[in-house]
């Protein structure tokens, strides 16, 4: 008995081991997008300081091409939101990996009980 519960912990262990690791990487991938979004916001706030009249320049490979002003205030604008969306979308997710990794530190909590007393039970036999 010892043995199989042993088993079931050491495959809960592992489950609660990968949660983190997506914990982790999820983390990962939200700083990325905090980063993302400080850069754009930067570029935001100097665009807002053009008007009509200035040039803007976009870096597509080794090639600076101009743009108009009012298509770039747009794209900025527009991956804003969709970097926005994303970190949310990422919090949504990490809660919810937070909630999983809660409900498998407490089974696990309960099988290393069980396998404790079962080991205790081994020992008084012996």
């Amino acid at each position: 008995m010892a043995e199989a519960l042993q088993k079931k912990l050491q495959g809960e262990l592992e489950r609660y081991q990968q949660l983190q690791k997506d914990i982790n990487k999820c983390m990962a991938a939200r700083q990325k997008l905090e980063a993302q979004l400080t850069e754009n916001n930067v570029v935001k706030e100097e665009l807002d300081f053009l008007d009509s009249s200035n040039s803007v320049y976009k870096l597509i490979g080794p090639v600076l091409v101009k743009q108009d002003t009012e298509e770039a205030k747009a794209t900025v604008g527009k991956r804003l939101d969709y970097i926005t969306g994303e970190i949310k979308r990422y919090e949504a997710q990490m809660q919810e990996y937070d909630k999983k990794a809660e409900q498998q530190r407490e089974t696990l909590a309960r099988l290393q009980q069980d396998f404790q007393k079962a080991q205790a039970k081994v020992a008084v036999k012996a």
